[in-house]
């Protein structure tokens, strides 16, 4: 939800549908209700409704004044049985004062349809405020509606600063739809299994279709020393959004020449990155130190043994895929 122009369509079809970020301005206000019922890891569907942000279907969404018919009114169409709430603010807009007016009736449907909802507020479009100053304002804004959502409705939020332009957008939605999963947890246990067999610097899923990540596993969560005595060893913490950014357009670029993208390999000076169809839903990127001093063929048999041991992951992974969710 928020107000119509926010950016609410564009990162839905950026995420969901391929759209680049370009692509995005052929797009035309969502008219009431946009429904899309979206596959997601096999055995999970995502119900998104695009909720058209102009006063009059706000006012409609939010109406809830005929008690005699209170639970078939709109509002309990549009909020009952609710997993999360994503409501998008559009830096650039005059009417502040109204658009906090309108998430606070939103929170008020929400505690009395959905109380157990997860809420996540994105600023958007934040690459049109100075550089040095978007942290500031972000702030600002995320603890005000912070303070007013639990203080007056007892919801706790999480917060983005958000844009279509970068990998800002990619962290908020692998937030978003990692709360989702029931099983995540699984994935998580599985990577650090893999983990001790293959001795990876670091290891990633990502959704197929969306490049969502999933999950994460890196050597520095159960070896913090290393990482501090090696400032040099420093992960970039963008760096999972900037990969989904950069793939998913090496994707689009492969697709409009009609070839298929399957999987990628690339040897550095430092680091060898595999990634890799995992199952029919996830890719699977590892990082790997590279033995600096070690010949050629070390690397060739080093490659063929992290692609066996991801091709004998498969099953495993596979069958969290198919098991049904709790």
């Amino acid at each position: 939800m928020g107000r119509s122009g926010s950016g609410k369509s564009s990162m839905r079809s950026i995420i969901f549908s391929n759209y680049s970020a370009f692509d995005t301005r052929r797009l035309g206000a969502t008219i009431d209700v946009e429904h899309s019922n979206l596959r997601f890891l096999n055995n999970m569907t995502l119900n998104l409704w695009d909720c058209g942000g102009q006063d009059v279907f706000m006012d409609n969404f939010l109406n809830n004044t005929n008690e005699n018919n209170y639970n078939n009114s709109s509002s309990a169409n549009i909020f009952k049985k609710c997993e999360v709430l994503i409501h998008v603010f559009d830096v650039e807009s005059k009417e502040v004062a109204k658009d906090i007016n309108t998430f606070k009736r939103v929170l008020e449907n929400l505690s009395k349809f959905s109380p157990n909802v997860k809420i996540f507020i994105l600023i958007h479009k934040i690459d049109l405020v100075q550089s040095n100053k978007r942290q500031e304002l972000f702030q600002l804004m995320y603890n005000n509606l912070k303070n007013i959502a639990y203080n007056e409705y007892g919801f706790k939020i999480t917060g983005f600063a958000t844009s279509i332009w970068d990998e800002s957008l990619y962290k908020a939605w692998s937030s978003i739809v990692c709360s989702l999963i029931p099983n995540v947890e699984i994935y998580e246990q599985h990577l650090a299994k893999l983990n001790e067999i293959i001795d990876a610097r670091e290891i990633i899923l990502f959704e197929k279709t969306t490049f969502l990540v999933i999950s994460s596993m890196d050597r520095f969560k159960s070896n913090t020393n290393e990482h501090t005595m090696n400032p040099t060893l420093a992960l970039d913490p963008k760096r999972f959004e900037k990969i989904s950014n950069i793939v998913k357009t090496y994707k689009q670029s492969v697709n409009k020449i009609r070839s298929n993208f399957k999987n990628l390999i690339l040897h550095g000076k430092n680091s060898s990155i595999y990634l890799d169809v995992l199952t029919s839903n996830i890719y699977i990127m590892v990082i790997m130190d590279n033995n600096i001093g070690k010949d050629e063929n070390y690397e060739v048999n080093n490659e063929s043994l992290v692609l066996e041991d991801i091709k004998i992951a498969r099953n495993l992974f596979e069958q969290i895929e198919n098991k049904p969710l709790s």
